[in-house]
Order: structure tokens, then sequence, then C-alpha cells
């Protein structure tokens, strides 16, 4: 046997089978062994196994995993995932490949979510406020004839919002039948419309947005035009729940007037006016296909150029181009029952593109030249009748129809810049530098005002000249001290003191009055009018000096309103009373806050130290030219709101009764010496005489030349014109100037102005109005009614002498006054007996033969130059230059005053 045959163990038969017969049963656990005490620095080492043979061994690893088994019991089956991935029946790459479930299934719970974020999102999203610049409105402002002027206010955007029903349905079906044809039945997006540009674009076709019109109406009116998919996603959800919640017909409304058309102009009514010159409401299908194009790519399709305003042939091409498709398309499909007909389409394109109708770009905002003054008066009119707010009207959306005639507008102005470029050279003398003129013109019998001239150009001279430049008006005040002693007559010097209007008497034209200069002023009592001096403090005489110091001796009214004498009309609103002139000047039309205070201790007051403006005193003349109908001036006929709703339209009232106008005879017999004015050789006013129709005026000049007037009227229109030196800015003044204490709105002296010794009404401004009212004229200019024959009493004020069966007014002596000529600087006065008065008969031929026309003849017999100045008199020693200050300024009210602001033409603003 051999040596490595192991050896059967004791008591074991073959394979170990029991002796005895029986199974043997497991062995016998080893014998407990006792481990030794470790020695804790001791090196680990491996020990030895306890089995001393590999079968022992293995027979032991069986055990051990049998009793395991048990232990463990039964195996159960691996526990299924709900999402199986990575896959656990799949090994290598093929774990990370999804199933045909799995893909289906994420695809559907994806939709799901996403359906119910939408849901969520349209629920949870609010309608925005609509953006300021989608909603701003401007106004617009149309001239007499109905065509447009400007369009002003607002945020400085040119839009117009009209109701859908003021939109032409050929625009309606125009947009719908190009822009988005399921218009009316879409939800508010096109899913098909979407895939169609997408699927355009990805063949390299035009790039389409693939918007409905809801979707861009969304996008102009809540959103902004931000290129992101932030905002492209509130567009649609914004859409749907536009589509849903607004009808159709608001949101086409809302989207034709957010819409830009180029050209500055959006929304429909702005494009249909800056393109074709009409309403929205008169677009036809040929301008409507035009207008549609526009909203492709406006810059693209309008035939003029932006910048340079020529044609461009590119763009009238694609405009062409797209007019037609538009029209072809509005014949292929029916929109809301309505297609355009075989026949209309035919004749629309015989026609052609209407390149001839559509108008050049005009810049329909700039308020250049007269336009922002005009727009200005439009409004304060507006304000002060209550019809809107300043803060609405600055909101925009108003359409607002004017008096102002476009021609006469122009006219004005082209005669102002004529007698300016003809007389005036700032450049090369320093008297021409400043000068500034007003003006205005107003219709009789009307009220309304066809024409100002506000200054140079409103963006370099903002206030407004015509309306309330501050600016005394001198002589041509006198017609309203004329009207007072026609109306209410001249107070009774024997009347009971306590009732000073007991017992009056209506004068006569051929009334007399002392003229001399220097003439001791007294009250109509005879008592002197005293003011106060203001050097000595002492109340002292009123001495009223005439022009150059002329004396014309006793004349009549009417010799003295020809050549403008000064201290007859003095004297003759001392013995009216001036509160009874102030009152007839408002009566014509005069705001009482222009004037000054009206009492016995104002003796200049009829003189013309108040402050109308150009239009009162053209609208006051009016009421004389409509023989005593006084008419309030008005700039708006009507006015519409942004519905389209009439809001106002002017009621013409006049009023005719004694305490707020004239009787016809009053003002007729006024109008009659206006006519002597201009026809009388003598005439301040003769140079117009040829003018081809009749005409009746009043020159005017203010102390120390600082202003100059002409005020007249034909039976048609009553225009005045004012000029004055006064800088605008501070930079415009030179260092000389400014050491002489001018500053801005300072009115300065006119002397040397034009290379003439003065500027008097006769001068410039008469040129002025000439130029205007010879263009503005007619051909319905009639002649003026005639005066009633011997009107009113022949009466011979402040000492003059009378025949004995004349009413006389017995002065009282006069005092021991002091006497000063006028001068331009104050100067001490030294006491001289009162001059004796002389006398001058009128003559009806002028002393000094020269050019009626020529602005430095002197045409006035006894001295009056052109109409002659306002110079006013002296309170024995008190003010110089003429001036008083019982009107409240120095030098007659404008020494080195600043242009302020006493209100407009409408008692504010």
């Amino acid at each position: 046997m051999s040596e490595h045959r192991r050896k059967q163990p004791p008591g074991r038969g073959r394979r170990g089978a029991p002796q005895n017969g029986r199974r043997a049963g497991p062995p016998p656990p080893p014998p407990a062994e006792t481990e030794p005490p470790v020695d804790a620095t001791a090196e680990l080492t491996p020990t030895r196994p306890a089995y001393g043979t590999r079968a022992e061994a293995r027979r032991a690893a069986q055990r051990s995993a049998g009793t395991s088994r048990r232990r463990r019991g039964p195996e159960t089956p691996r526990k299924k995932r709900f999402i199986d991935y990575p896959r656990h029946n799949h090994t290598g790459w093929r774990r990370w490949v999804p199933s045909w479930k799995q893909v289906l299934g994420s695809a559907l719970g994806f939709c799901v979510l996403l359906m119910g974020a939408v849901a969520l999102a349209y629920y949870l999203i609010p309608l925005p406020n609509a953006n300021a610049l989608a909603t701003a409105q401007s106004n617009v402002y149309y001239w007499a004839d109905g065509s447009r002027m400007v369009v002003s206010g607002g945020d400085n955007v040119n839009r117009q919002i009209v109701p859908l029903d003021e939109i032409s349905v050929h625009m309606q079906d125009s947009v719908v039948a190009a822009e988005n044809q399921s218009f009316w039945t879409d939800s508010g997006i096109d899913l098909r419309g979407i895939g169609r540009a997408m699927l355009n674009m990805a063949q390299g076709g035009d790039v389409q947005s693939g918007s409905t019109i809801t979707q861009q109406y969304v996008k102009n009116y809540f959103l902004s035009q931000d290129q992101t998919l932030t905002r492209k996603a509130r567009e649609l959800l914004l859409s749907v729940k536009v589509g849903t919640q607004e009808s159709k017909n608001d949101i086409l409304e809302g989207y034709l007037n957010t819409a830009c058309y180029n050209r500055g102009a959006c929304g429909i009514q702005a494009a249909a006016q800056a393109y074709f010159g009409v309403d929205a409401r008169d677009l036809d299908a040929s301008q409507s296909a035009f207008l549609t194009s526009l909203l492709k790519g406006p810059s693209l399709y309008d035939p003029y150029d932006s910048e340079t305003g020529e044609i461009n042939e590119a763009n009238v091409a694609r405009a062409a181009e797209r007019w037609e498709s538009t029209l072809r398309q509005r014949n292929e499909i029916e929109i809301r029952g309505n297609r355009l007909s075989d026949e209309d389409l035919a004749a629309i394109l015989e026609e052609g593109f209407p390149i001839d109708d559509i108008l050049p770009p005009t810049r329909a905002m700039v308020k250049a030249g007269q336009i922002g003054y005009l727009t200005e008066l439009a409004d304060h009119y507006l304000i002060s009748q209550g019809i809107a707010t300043e803060d609405e009207l600055n909101g925009g959306g108003y359409q607002i129809w004017t008096t102002f005639d476009e021609t006469m507008v122009e006219q004005m102005q082209q005669a102002v810049q004529q007698v300016s470029r003809e007389n005036l050279a700032p450049e090369a003398r320093d008297e021409d530098r400043h000068v500034q003129f007003g003006g205005a013109a107003v219709v009789p019998g009307d009220g309304a005002i066809r024409a100002v001239y506000g200054g140079v150009d409103w963006t370099e001279h903002f206030r407004n000249n015509a309306d309330n430049p501050n600016v005394q008006v001198g002589s041509t005040f006198k017609p309203f001290v004329l009207a007072a002693a026609f109306q209410y007559g001249v107070r009774d010097p024997e009347g009971p003191p306590d009732q000073p209007d007991s017992d009056r008497t209506i004068v006569s034209p051929d009334s007399v009055y002392r003229s001399e200069n220097m003439l001791p002023i007294n009250r109509y009592d005879g008592e002197p009018a005293v003011v106060e001096n203001e050097e000595t403090g002492e109340e002292e005489q009123w001495r009223q000096a005439n022009f150059e110091g002329n004396d014309q001796g006793d004349i009549t009214l009417r010799e003295a309103t020809v050549v403008s004498a000064n201290s007859p009309f003095a004297q003759l609103g001392m013995d009216v009373g001036p509160e009874r002139v102030s009152e007839a000047a408002q009566a014509a039309g005069l705001l009482p806050e222009s004037l000054v205070e009206a009492n016995d201790s104002v003796p200049t007051f009829a003189l013309g130290v108040s402050t109308p403006g150009p239009i009162r005193m053209a609208s006051a003349y009016s009421t004389f030219a409509a023989s005593g109908e006084q008419h309030e001036p008005y700039s708006v006929v009507e006015v519409r709101d942004d519905q389209g709703n009439r809001i106002f339209t002017h009621e013409e009232e006049s009023t005719q009764a004694f305490d707020q106008a004239f009787a016809p005879d009053v003002a007729n017999t006024v109008t009659d010496l206006l006519v002597d004015v201009i026809e009388n050789p003598d005439g301040s006013g003769h140079r117009a005489a040829d003018i081809g129709f009749p005409v009746a005026g009043k020159t005017g000049t203010t102390d120390d030349n600082r202003s100059a007037w002409f005020v007249g009227y034909s039976s048609e229109l009553s225009t005045a014109i004012g000029m004055w030196r006064a800088p605008d800015d501070e930079e415009d003044l030179s260092e000389e100037e400014i050491e002489e204490g001018y500053g801005v709105g300072s009115f300065m002296p006119m002397y040397g102005t034009a290379d003439l010794e003065r500027i008097n009404g006769g001068s410039l401004p008469l040129s002025v109005w000439m130029e205007f009212m010879s263009a503005a004229a007619t051909g319905d200019e009639e002649e003026f009614p005639e005066p009633p024959e011997d009107f009113g009493d022949e009466v011979c004020g402040g000492g003059a002498d009378c025949p004995e069966d004349q009413p006389t007014q017995e002065p009282t002596p006069d005092p021991e006054p002091t006497t000063q000529e006028p001068t331009d600087e104050p100067t001490t006065q030294e006491p001289t007996p009162d001059p004796e008065p002389t006398t001058q008969e009128p003559t009806d031929e002028p002393t000094q033969p020269c050019n009626p026309f020529d602005p430095t003849c002197n045409t006035d017999s006894g001295g009056t130059a052109d109409g002659g100045a306002d110079t006013g008199g002296t309170a024995d020693g008190g003010t110089a230059d003429g001036g008083t200050d019982t009107g409240g300024t120095d030098d007659g009210g404008q020494s080195n005053g600043t242009n302020g602001d006493t209100g407009g033409i409408f008692g504010g603003g």
C-alpha cells in the first residue's frame, strides 16, 4: 500500500461508516482549546487552521455553509423597482438604454407637467397695466380751414386713439387679410402659423414672425419690444388670456392704435394724416393696402427717404409689391362677409400704386416759427373756459380746431420780416439790437383770432408777444377816452361833490380843449390834479407835456386825435373820470388786470400807461369796427376727445348793452375820428391813406421811446402791431448795457433804432401793419357806417376859449407851478409862470411836404411826428422824461422794468 494512502480512523469502516452498522452522526466537536494569553507587544502572526488535513477543512466548510443556510431560511426573489433604470437585467452599456415604455412614459409625463405649469401660469399671470408709451397720445391742432396744423402734447408721441367705428372697414380688412387671416376665429395664438413660420425660416425663406394680431397687440400694448424668451413666453400666455377676455373688436382697435407706421406716426389716425392728410375713417381700399404694408417694416416700405425726404425707388418697389399682394388677398378670402370684388380689384390695380397721393414727410410735431405761439393760445383758451385742464391737455388725445388762418399767419410773419430786413441792422447798429415785434389780427363782429406774431421763433423766444408782453400801449389808448366821453360824458364841475355822476354832458368831437405843452391838469371840479413828487415827497400839480414840446393851442377833440396831442386827452380823461375811461376800455374788451389803477390821482391814465397786449388791443378796436358790438376774442371753434366725442363748440355771444359796450352812434363816431387820423394829411397815420380800402387807426408811442404801436381796422379785420426793445437772453447784453442796469426783459429806448431819430407808431409799426393788411385784404372791405350828425354838445374844457353859447368848464386859478421840458434825464426844475396859451388854426395841408410812405417823414402840423409820442409830463419837478409814477412805474411805466406777465388775453396763462 502506498504510504500516501490515508489510514482509516479507528472505529470506522469504508467511507467512514460506523462499525456498528448505524449511520454515523456528526463527529463530536473538537475539544475546546484554551487560548493562551495574548501578548500585546508581540507581533501578529498568522495562525494555522485548527484542522489537520485538507479534507477536514473541506468538511468543516460544508458544515458551516449548511448551518448558514438553515439559519437564513429559503432565498426570496429580488424586489422590482418602480423605474428600472439603470435596467437591472442588462449589463454593460445596455443598462443605460431606456426601454420604449420608459421613453413614452417620460414624454407623457413631461407633457402633463408642462400643461400643468402652463395652466398654473395662465391662472396666476394677471393682465398688466398698459405701458405708458402705448397709451400716450398727442393733441392735434387744425387750421381754420380744417387742415392739420401740428401735433403736440402728450409724451412727444404722435398718436390719436380712435374707436374702431372711426377706422375705415377697408383698413380693418386689409390688416386681417395680410397679417392674420384666422384672426376672427383663433384663440389668440396660431400654432400652425408659428410652425409654418419656423419651417419657412428653416428652409431659407423670408423671416416671418408667426405672431397673430392678438400677439402683436399684446406686445405693443402690455409688453416691451425686447427680443427675449421670457418676453415671448409672457406674450403667448397673455395672448391666450386676452383672446378669452377681450372682444375681437377691442383687440383689432387696440392693435391699429398702437402700431407704428414710420414718420413718427403711431396709430392709424396719425398714419392716415401723415401719409394722406385724411382721417382714418376716410381711408379707401388702395390707401389702406399701402398703410398695411408699412406694418411689415415701416422704414422699408415708406416711399420717401426719412433723412433726405426724396423718393426711394427700392422702397417704392417693395411697397407696390406688398400693396398688390394685400389687395389680392382681400379678393381671395372673405372676411366677416366682406370681400374685395373682382371689379374693384381690377379698377384699383389699373389706377396703380398711389405714389402720387402719398404726402412727403413733414415734421408733424415741430412748433418752430409761429406754431408754438398758436398752440399755446389755443391751450390757454381751453383752460380759461374750463374745457380742459393743463394736465388733461398734457395727457393728449384731443382734436382742436382753431380760428387761425394759415395764410394770414404767414403774411403777418412775412410783413415783420420784410420791414426788419429793410430797416434794421443789428450787426451794424447797437440801437437795432433786441428789437421785438408783436402783432394780432381779429375779425370784427366775431372775435375770431386769425393771425398772431408772437416773436421771431417759438423755439428761440418763448414769451408770446401777441398775448401779453406787458408793454405800454401809449396813445392807442386814446380812443377809449373818446368812447367814454361820447358814452358817459364829462362831469359837471358845479355838481354836488358827493354825486359827481349826477349831471354829465355828452361831448361832441368838436369840443375844444387846450393843448399847450406842460399844461397844468385839473380835476373835473377845477381843483389841481396833484401827484406825489418822488424826490421831495410833496404833492404837486401834474403838468402834461406834448411830444417835442409842441403846442397846438385850443383845438377840437378831432384835431387832437389827428395829431395825437397829449394834454387835451389828459384833461378830457380827468373831466370824464379815469374810472369811466377804465369802464369804457373794459367794455371794448380789455381785461381789468391789464389796466393800471384808475382814479382822479392818475391823470396819465388816459395816455396809455396800461399794458393790454396786441390781441386785446386788436379785439377792442374791433368793437368800434362792429359799431359797438363787443365780441370776446377766441382761438378755438371745436374740440373732440379721444373717442371722437364733441366736447366743445364755440357759440358766438355778442354784448351790446351800454354797460358792456357802446351804442352804435358812439362807436361810429370814434371810427370817424380814427378815419381822420389816416385820411387827414396832418394825421399821424396818413401814410396808410393809399392802402386801397377804407381803414381807421391810431398811432401810439410811449415815454422815453420805449414802445411804439399802430392799431387799426377795416370792416373785415382789426390788427394791432407793437414794437419795442427788450433783450431775451442775458448773454445778448453788452457790458455797457449791463452797467446801465438793463437785464432780461428790460425795455430800452429806441432812439436811433432803424437809423431814425426815434421810433413812432407811424414809422415801423405802421409799415408792418400796412404790409400785412394789404396782403390779407379780401376785396370785401366796405365803407364804415356814417356817424350821426351833430353828435353831443360842444364843450370847452380845461379853460379853453369858447363861444358864449357853448358849455364851458371854469378852471381854478393855476398855483405857482414849476415846469420842465421833457428830457431823458432827471433835472431840477425852477418855478416859472404858467405859459400863455397859444392858438393855431388846423390846416388841411401838411406843413412839411414829403413822401407819405417815408417813415422818417414828419407830417404833423404843429409838430407830432408820425403820431407823436405819448410823452408824459411832470409833477412840478417830479418824474423825469415826462414820466409818471402814478401808473406804478417810471417813465410812464417802463423805465428799465422787466417784461413781466400780468395774465394772458383769456384772463390767465
